[in-house]
């Protein structure tokens, strides 16, 4: 699994023109599932996630999470991010999940957050085409990968 997040001031997400998931001050985290994926590497970005230490103390220091600020998620799915770029122009997503296996990742990663973070996290619509809008505040962008943990 990849995750792009990025600290945001707000954050929302359109399906058809109607808001169906949107933060205030917090994350949006975008999430990949690629093909091998498991359950375990969705649990372990969760956990970073949650205790990701970088919103700012008293003192401007990036020393606390969004757990700690009481800030809030919007979780998106973009198979998109598994993208291969190594041949030629047109990327490749023969590495990103089939939707049958992709679908329910997705759905357990949202349930792994929402118990790491403690409280809801707001969401998009698996497979839906949607219009993300944010605030970057920062900016702040982090990529990780669960492959890459170790």
């Amino acid at each position: 699994m990849r995750v792009v997040i990025q600290r945001v001031s707000e954050a929302r997400v359109k399906i058809a023109g109607a808001i169906v998931g949107e933060t205030g001050p917090g994350l949006l985290v975008l999430l990949g599932v690629a093909a091998g994926d498991t359950p375990e590497d969705g649990e372990w970005l969760a956990q970073k996630i949650a205790k990701l230490r970088i919103f700012p103390d008293p003192a401007g220091n990036m020393n606390l999470s969004v757990q700690e600020t009481g800030g809030g998620i919007l979780a998106i799915s973009q198979f998109t991010l598994i993208a291969s770029t190594r041949k030629g122009n047109r990327p490749s997503f023969n590495d990103a999940a089939k939707p049958d296996l992709a679908r329910p990742l997705y759905e357990t990663f949202l349930s792994q957050l929402e118990a790491a973070l403690g409280r809801p996290v707001a969401r998009g619509e698996f497979g839906a085409d949607m219009k993300v809008s944010l605030v970057n505040d920062g900016p702040v962008t982090i990529i990780i990968d669960s492959r890459t943990r170790e």
